[in-house]
């Protein structure tokens, strides 16, 4: 007879195959990116070799031979595999390079650059949220009638329109003509509320629309009709088994849309003027600035792995239809 302990140890497994998964899935996924931003200099105009040379000498004044001897010293003419190893070495110790524009390392604009955008992302997500529960919990509730054609009408409107056709109006309404809030950079909290308004746009209506879906799906289920036929409240039915089991689609467009925010906030924060990655990589990108692009977009890839896997994992072990799938793969 097994012991109560072989069948943790048991148990246990399941979850250890899927942590193993994601981890796997996530390093893959790290490696393809960096090796993608790697090529960079290689695929871009001009001779691969003064591309790479340019944060470390004036590479377009210098004769031929020159170029070739700093070649050599930095083994730019190895074959690319090694180059692309000893290149994500020095990027997973902090050496990302140097900038071609400002002639600083890579890093010290990167880290500062995604600290922004990770707030601004975040704040955007979590107002999106909330919004989305309230509206998709009062329209699911009342389908059919006029509160929930009313929210299903204007979030279906806020899907079509893009940021950068709003943002603009907003700081023309908000900025010039009432002079309520700043209509640009990043130095104090009211700067915050235009981008992020305009962020969580979107979000809210996908995210309403999912939640509405998940309440309506839940009020449904069996052991809801069970819980009420035994005498339970809808209120209490409501916040004990539909709204948890409702929302459980949120999560995975919460993920995906944080991870989207992180390398699609480019035009927000042109706009809004917000030194943040976005900003960094466009500035990047016009000014051919490579080794800051390619940290850029490294860092950008990470983060947005990070964040799915790990809203990923949270459903994972959330949802028990999951969490028995998982056990029989």
């Amino acid at each position: 007879m097994s012991s109560p302990r072989t069948w943790q140890r048991l148990s246990n497994v399941p979850v250890l195959t899927i942590l193993l998964r994601r981890l796997i899935g996530l390093g893959a996924a790290v490696l393809l990116s960096s090796f993608a931003v790697f090529l960079v200099p290689f695929v871009a105009p001009g001779d691969p070799v003064r591309n790479l040379l340019r944060a470390r000498m004036d590479a377009g004044a210098a004769d031929e031979q020159t170029v070739q001897a700093y070649a050599e010293q930095f083994g730019l003419h190895d074959p690319l595999l090694v180059q692309f190893g000893r290149w994500l070495a020095r990027f997973f110790t902090g050496d990302m390079g140097i900038s071609y524009i400002s002639g600083t390392p890579v890093i010290d604009q990167v880290l500062p650059a995604i600290g922004i955008t990770l707030l601004i992302a975040g704040i955007s997500i979590l107002v999106a949220m909330a919004v989305s529960i309230v509206l998709g919990v009062i329209a699911a509730t009342r389908a059919e009638r006029w509160p929930d054609k009313l929210i299903t009408s204007i979030t279906h409107a806020l899907i079509a329109i893009p940021e950068y056709a709003i943002a603009p109006l907003l700081v023309l309404l908000f900025a010039v003509k009432l002079a309520l809030l700043p209509s640009a950079g990043f130095n104090s909290p009211a700067a915050l509320v235009l981008p992020v308004f305009v962020l969580c746009l979107r979000p809210i209506s996908f995210f309403t629309v999912a939640v509405r879906s998940g309440i309506l799906q839940s009020l449904g289920s069996e052991h809801v009709l069970a819980a009420r036929a035994r005498g339970l409240s809808r209120t209490r039915a409501l916040l004990r088994h539909v709204i948890p089991h409702g929302l459980l689609p949120l999560w995975t467009m919460t993920g995906v849309w944080f991870a989207g925010l992180l390398g699609g906030s480019v035009i927000i924060e042109v706009i809004f003027a917000i030194p943040g990655m976005g900003r960094l990589i466009f500035d990047a990108i016009i000014n051919a600035d490579i080794p800051v692009a390619q940290g850029g977009v490294v860092i950008v890839v990470i983060c947005a792995v990070l964040v799915t896997s790990a809203v990923d994992l949270v459903q994972q072990f959330s949802d028990p239809n999951v969490r028995v799938g998982a056990r029989h793969d």
